[in-house]
């Protein structure tokens, strides 16, 4: 809001705040949703969606401004797999997150905050009204959440007084109004025809559309036909449209309700279908980006070993990454798995996956489609510019930040912030563009460490090739290799459900060490004579104790680290003294006050 200083205010404003419009902080919130875009019977059960709107959810420990993790109970969920998505049921093929979106990363749901992707592989069966997004603002570790649906006129409603109240600082509220039941996620769909797919509208929030083409499968043609509709409505510019997300098979149009409600547009789009030209013959333009990778990266190891020791120690993802693509591909050895990556020709569908221009690509050749699935739960820190594989997709992260691919290694930067170079134009920080061809080459981790710190200085320029891409041709080639393409899958899909079945027989899939611990008991609070204790500020998780019993440590001394909010947190010796107990361990849950490590005093 843009209150100018001068006579000609078109209001009297008041000169203090009304007591009923200064918000209220409790540890216990009612946030009001709207279902969708995901829902039942497709991806959840009817009875995992009743207890989503059933549950107190508890807010994590690891919770940030990109999302806030919440501890609660798991889905049953409504299928066994994601497919070539992943092979956990929340995973799907990269569609747009709305701000505010409940998103299920494996069996953790996660609020997608404002500085999270705009673009992901998961399932979100709610999404927060825009009304109550400030809300989420105000959580903090131990809260809990109830989520009460909202139909979408009353949401509509809340947000317009809200807007009132911002706009003349007075009171214009009423109770907001939840829904004792709620339609489908599911707004309009089209069946399909001999000459188009289907296709399904989903709700997603009070100010976002998200349209679906065809069945849950990786196909091009798909993707073709999300850039032939987002292209029309280029075309034929509607006001209130504020911006264009696609994904792999799916395209989120994100619009102000206030110019272009949800039923306008709904009205549009179907229309729009019999409009949009035939795909067989669409060409567009793309470059090949010839990208270096320190294969098995330092930095990516790093990431791995912190999420054994702070989320998941019984990952089967971990140790290695890498093992894990060998396994579940059904390769014979980790060589395999590099030989792929290095000669794939990986064509970029969508930006933003997470983060800062992050691609989400495939390789053309199905042969080179290694399929993997994401962390369950996702990490609470990625590398900046790690690239890993889930589903069927490659990703570069952007950014540093949780994130849920496994990784193969490090590149250069996807994001230029302060400066123009060759490779980054004025106006377009981002490094690549939709339908480009990414390729790999191998490089050290010192050349990679030697080429990060130029590249963005524009001292190291790649080799970038253009050239179009025609969908006819593509799919001649994909008839072309047909057999040894069924072959592959063929071992593929036996190798992934081996790793299925393996998950089950040993308990692999989640791990109890994320969930918060309980409270504190009397016992655990008594010190010996003339001693003092190091104590957990904030819950989190122990990331390293720096210290060993019988050591001498001064004032101030570092003691134990703790990870928190996606943050480190240096816990320092209180006095001096000599370490008489050690009470806490890596990758222990820690809650307020709790003792971490006794110090006796010198004397």
């Amino acid at each position: 809001m843009n209150l100018a200083l001068s006579s000609e205010l078109p209001i009297e404003l008041p000169n203090s705040l009304p007591t009923d419009l200064i918000p209220q902080y409790p540890t216990h919130w009612t946030i009001g949703v709207l279902y969708g875009p995901h829902g039942a019977p497709d991806f959840f059960t009817d009875d995992d969606i009743a207890m989503l709107f059933s549950t107190d959810w508890e807010v994590h420990y690891n919770s940030a401004r990109t999302g806030v993790r919440l501890i609660g109970p798991k889905p049953e969920w409504a299928r066994k797999d994601g497919g070539e998505a992943g092979l956990h049921p929340s995973n799907i093929h990269d569609n747009a997150y709305a701000i505010g979106t409940i998103d299920f990363t494996g069996d953790m749901p996660i609020i997608l905050g404002p500085d999270g992707p705009s673009l992901g592989g998961f399932v979100c069966p709610a999404t927060i009204a825009l009304a109550e997004l400030w809300k989420i603002g105000q959580l903090t570790p131990g809260n809990t959440i109830r989520f009460q649906p909202s139909t979408l006129e009353d949401a509509i409603k809340q947000s317009d007084i809200q807007q009132q109240e911002l706009e003349t600082l007075r009171s214009h509220s009423v109770p907001p109004v939840f829904a004792t039941s709620f339609k489908d996620a599911i707004l309009d769909e089209l069946p399909e025809t001999t000459h188009s797919v289907a296709v399904k509208y989903r709700r997603s929030g009070d100010n976002n559309l998200l349209v679906e083409y065809g069945p849950l499968i990786l196909d091009l043609n798909l993707r073709f036909r999300v850039h032939a509709l987002m292209t029309w409505l280029l075309d034929h510019p509607l006001p209130g449209i504020i911006d264009l997300t696609p994904g792999i098979r799916s395209l989120q149009i994100h619009c102000d309700h206030r110019v272009l409600s949800l039923d306008q547009l709904l009205q549009v789009l179907t229309t729009a279908e019999f409009q949009l030209p035939d795909i067989e013959a669409m060409e567009v333009p793309t470059r090949i980006v010839h990208l270096p990778l320190s294969w098995d990266d330092d930095s990516t190891q790093l990431a791995i070993e912190k999420y054994v020791r702070s989320v998941n120690p019984k990952a089967p993802w971990c140790p290695s990454n890498i093992e894990f693509i060998r396994r579940i591909n059904g390769l014979n050895s980790i060589e395999q798995v590099q030989d792929i990556v290095f000669n794939a020709s990986y064509l970029v569908l969508g930006l933003g996956d997470v983060y800062l221009g992050a691609p989400v690509a495939t390789p053309l050749d199905p042969r080179h489609r290694l399929v993997t699935t994401k962390y369950n739960p996702a990490r609470t820190w990625t590398p900046e510019n790690a690239v890993g594989i889930g589903g069927a997709y490659l990703c570069v992260y952007g950014m540093e930040g949780p994130g849920g691919y496994q990784f193969v290694g490090r590149t250069i930067q996807m994001w230029n912030t302060h400066r123009q170079t060759t490779e980054f134009s004025a106006g377009q920080p981002w490094l690549l563009r939709f339908f480009d061809q990414i390729r790999f080459y191998p490089v050290t981790p010192e050349e990679l460490l030697k080429h990060r710190s130029d590249f963005l200085q524009g001292r190291f320029q790649l080799k970038i090739e253009e050239t179009t891409f025609s969908l006819r041709e593509y799919n001649t080639f994909l008839q072309s290799i047909e057999t040894d393409a069924i072959a592959f899958k063929t071992q593929q899909q036996s190798a992934f459900e081996a790793e299925r079945d393996r998950w089950a027989a040993n308990n692999l899939i989640m791990d109890d060490s994320d969930i918060a611990p309980d409270l504190i008991s009397d016992t655990e609070t008594i010190l010996p004579p003339d001693s003092q204790a190091a104590v957990a500020p904030i819950p989190a998780s122990v990331w390293q104790v720096l210290v060993e019993v019988e050591a001498t440590v001064s004032q101030g001394d570092s003691l134990v680290i703790l990870e928190c909010m996606k943050m480190e947190m240096t816990i320092t010796a209180p006095i001096a003294g000599k370490i008489l107990e050690i009470r806490s361990t890596p990758g222990q849950m820690v809650s307020v006050g709790q003792i971490l490590v006794v110090i006796q005093e010198s004397i």
